[in-house]
């Protein structure tokens, strides 16, 4: 097995040795989206590069030449590359600033194709188009970041996001409506950190970003590429970290404004013939042994850092990367043979760490994340042990035991050590994100964990002039409760997808032909948390004071949770970690009197958070003067146990009846009051 590893940085040195000798530094090979597709001179002029290895002739249009499509064309250099500079008129720029562009394509065949370069910044589509265009983004006075990105986090309290639905309208929403209306929501709940979904650009809305035609382009269905800019940077201001979801996993189809085909071959930048399809996305895949496809997906990275001020990247679809049989049709039971060996992909691992090796140099600050199913070991350790180089990854079992859990199981038959296991197993070392669910469960043909709970009676009993239903009482506490334990024992991480911490109704459905094209389902009603009627509020202020109390004790940053109990029969679970105890009885109906609870440090402790509280929509019967005193009782492995009293400790001696009251479906949260924060 260390061979493996052994091997696997050997093949990373020497591309990375290629590199420095071949292109004057890792540096400069990925500033090439200073000098690919369409650039702006200091002196006015344009300088135009592509690489087209099919192309016979290569030529720029727009208009600028009135559509000439032989009037400027490029010069062949080496390896597929062409060239082209247009020198300035009376010092200004002979391509203005919002004018239309194409790159003409002589193919083999003798054909002209207009294709929009792969380095475009800025494409549009007209409202009675179905293609987008290439405009050329050189304003006069580009948007100027104000605000320093935020120092490294130790704690990720992750907001994904979607900007086109993050408005209760039934509209595409825009950069301007996320900076102004959306960040500050996000900063009152406690995120520290936004994930940005379907910001490089893709011409189906209804692909969620995963489809992407234009990889340099911010999407202009929410606005123009300086509206993003301030909205990172709005962002930073509010000591927010901001992710990119970045898609290099695969790209669209599409050859009139994508990538495929764009020289006229079935290859270019991806693998030709089966290997370059991807059988269930309906899409296109990168070749990454190839040169200039590092040189484009690596300066995409850094083009996104430099320029729009992003903190890092989530990287969609890497199991897909990782594999030739792309996870298609293949289980992992985490058995070693299926991690290494001719299956594996070794040159799309071997960009992963070219990508997070660059990343890591040039902005050590930054932060990446890996999403992957498939368990790869080492893929979170550094690549100078032969790692993936990324900073964490999805835990992405854990969303997938709740939905098993509540779709196939009765309440009385949790399985507490099950949950507690999947919580719990990761691999040593390696840091993981953990969410009880995330825009997957969220999409049209899924649930949300709240519509699992509560369905249909979400649309008629979340009002707090309702009788609270048992349906709606049981949704409301396990929804806490599940996301409190996910958040704690779950990872080094957490993250949530927008809306979902209150419970959002319903599913998440884009405008397509199969919907009439309607809005309806592509929105999030924020607005349903400030009616103070509706029984949302009560999730929403409970993921806030979650996320607050994480701010303040840093759970997510300390070593993994010491689990002390996970009793089958009590369905109960209780760990400590940051100093603080956690107590989580799941049973529907059985409330414990006189349990003890075992810890390690000895105190006085008191609550700091419990979902029966009346502002979480609990049944408030607990009383939060109450003081838990602990007592030399070994109990579950632990040297110490907790009592509670009114107002005096209990006497010094080494037995006690320890008195903890733990109501049916609560989480509770103590800490010692003892050891100063």
């Amino acid at each position: 097995m260390f061979s493996v590893f052994i091997a696997r940085y050997a093949l990373f040195y020497n591309h990375l040795k290629n590199i420095e000798e071949s292109e004057g530094g890792l540096g400069k090979f990925t500033e090439s989206y200073k000098t690919f597709g369409v650039n702006q001179l200091a002196d006015g002029g344009i300088y135009c590069k592509e690489w087209a290895p099919g192309a016979e002739a290569v030529f720029l249009a727009g208009d600028f030449n009135g559509w000439n499509p032989f009037s400027h064309p490029y010069k062949k250099l080496e390896y597929g590359k062409w060239e082209l500079f247009i020198p300035p008129e009376d010092g200004h720029s002979p391509v203005p600033h919002g004018s239309k562009l194409k790159v003409v394509i002589r193919a083999q065949n003798g054909a002209l194709l207009y294709r929009i370069s792969p380095w475009a910044r800025y494409v549009v589509r007209d409202e009675d188009k179905v293609n987008y265009d290439w405009v050329h983004w050189n304003p006069p006075q580009s948007y100027i970041h104000k605000n320093p990105s935020p120092k490294r986090l130790k704690s990720l309290r992750i907001y994904e996001s979607h900007v086109g639905i993050a408005s209760p309208e039934g509209k595409v929403a825009s950069y301007k409506n996320f900076t102004y209306n959306v960040l500050p929501r996000i900063k009152d709940l406690g995120y520290n950190c936004v994930q940005l979904m379907a910001i490089m650009e893709h011409a189906y809305y209804a692909s969620f970003g995963y489809q992407v035609t234009s990889f340099f382009a911010a999407s202009s269905r929410y606005g123009t590429p300086d509206d993003l800019k301030e909205m990172i940077d709005v962002a930073h201001s509010m000591g927010i970290t901001v992710l990119l979801d970045v898609v290099h996993s695969h790209a669209s189809k599409n050859s009139e404004d994508g990538l495929n085909q764009f020289d006229g071959t079935d290859s270019c930048f991806f693998h030709s013939g089966y290997r370059g399809n991807h059988q269930l996305w309906d899409s296109r895949l990168f070749d990454y042994a190839n040169w200039e496809v590092l040189r484009f997906l690596l300066s995409n990275l850094r083009m996104w850092i430099e320029d729009y001020r992003f903190d890092g990247f989530r990287f969609d679809g890497v199991t897909s990367m990782l594999y030739h049989h792309h996870g298609i049709g293949t289980g992992f039971s985490g058995d070693y043979n299926e991690y290494f060996g001719l299956h594996v992909d070794e040159d799309a691992l071997c960009y992963l760490m070219l990508a997070n090796h660059m990343i890591k140099t040039l902005h050590p600050e930054c932060i990446t994340i890996a999403e992957d199913v498939s368990g790869m070991p080492a893929l979170c350790r550094p690549v100078a042990e032969g790692g993936g180089g990324f900073d964490y990854r999805l835990a992405m079992a854990i969303p997938d035991k709740w939905i098993q859990i509540i779709k196939e199981l009765k309440d009385e038959d949790w399985n507490m050590g099950n949950i507690v296991h999947t919580l719990t197993n990761r691999r040593y070392e390696e840091k993981y994100i953990a969410y009880a669910e995330s825009h997957d469960q969220a999409l049209v043909g899924d649930k949300t964990l709240a519509f699992r709970l509560m369905d249909a009676e979400m649309y008629t009993n979340m009002s707090v002039l309702m009788p609270l239903t048992p349906v709606i009482d049981r949704g409301i506490q396990l929804h806490k409760m599940i996301r409190l334990i996910t958040h704690a024992l779950g990872g080094e991480s957490y993250l949530n997808f927008m809306g979902n911490e209150f419970g959002h109704p319903e599913w998440l459905d884009f405008p397509r032909i199969g919907n009439n094209e309607s809005y309806h389902y592509a929105r999030r009603q924020f607005n349903l948390t400030e009616d103070d009627l509706l029984r949302y509020k009560f999730l929403n202020a409970f993921d806030r004071d979650m996320n607050k109390l994480e701010e303040r004790f840093g759970w997510l940053a300390s070593p993994p949770a010491y689990v002390s109990e996970k009793h089958e029969s009590n369905k109960v679970i209780a760990f400590e970690r940051a100093g603080l105890i956690f107590i989580f009885n799941f049973h529907p109906y059985q409330s414990y009197v006189d349990y003890r609870v075992g810890i390690e440090t000895p105190g006085k402790y008191k609550i700091l958070l419990d979902s029966d509280a009346g502002e979480y929509g609990g049944h408030q019967r607990l009383d939060h003067n109450t003081e838990y005193f602990s007592e030399e009782y070994p109990h579950n492995y632990r040297p110490n146990s907790i009592m509670n009293t009114s107002s005096q400790p209990p006497r010094r001696c080494h037995m006690h009846q320890v008195k903890v009251y733990i109501p049916s479906r609560v989480a509770l949260v103590l800490h010692n009051t003892d050891i100063p924060k």
